[in-house]
């Protein structure tokens, strides 16, 4: 009983994240921050506002400002793994790719079969040129979740980088059938891995 305790905790707090999102999203976007800093000057031991601060800074592209306010939702709450996720996120999105696997492997400690997670650790490992370690976080990532197309995508990138052309080409197959986009993109791929 104690999971299911765990799992009704986190589903109440992402309905209130969500909830509180959508009410801070009716709001002008100049006062979203305002509004959001004015939550957590009013319940400083809140780390739900900080995590919504934090989501109002990401949003904004103030980076530096939005790790500090999902930093405070930690201090309050270890535990809480959408912090780490978010954390993941911003390094990744200002191109620190080391500080991002940090912070994903980290999440993926509390969630361990999270598809999402282990395609953005195959994500940062592919920045990183690391093309084994992120075909292994992409295979993972597939098998929690098959029809993520484009975990199969990329692991034919780094498939098609390793030189295993023929595995590079089972997935091209496969996504003509599920997402004919992603197909034509991976053609390209192809191409470029042949004038190589």
């Amino acid at each position: 009983m104690p999971n299911l305790k765990v799992s009704i905790q986190r589903m109440t707090l992402c309905f209130f994240l969500v909830a509180m999102t959508l009410l801070v999203s009716c709001n002008r976007p100049g006062n979203e921050l305002k509004t959001l800093q004015q939550q957590v000057w009013k319940n400083p031991k809140d780390a739900t506002g900080y995590m919504l601060l934090g989501q109002g800074y990401a949003r904004s592209e103030r980076y530096s400002e939005a790790k500090e306010a999902y930093k405070s939702a930690l201090a309050i709450n270890p535990k809480l793994d959408e912090a780490y996720h978010a954390l993941g996120a911003i390094a990744f999105n200002q191109k620190n790719y080391a500080e991002s696997l940090k912070y994903f492997q980290k999440h993926l400690e509390h969630a361990p079969k999270d598809s999402l997670t282990l395609y953005d650790i195959g994500n940062a490992y592919m920045q990183l040129k690391e093309f084994d370690n992120a075909a292994k976080s992409y295979s993972e990532s597939i098998d929690n979740s098959e029809s993520f197309t484009e975990a199969h995508y990329n692991l034919a990138i780094c498939y098609l980088n390793t030189g295993h052309r023929a595995e590079a080409q089972a997935i091209y197959e496969w996504l003509l059938k599920k997402n004919n986009y992603l197909a034509v993109s991976l053609q390209k791929h192809f191409k470029k891995d042949q004038i190589r």
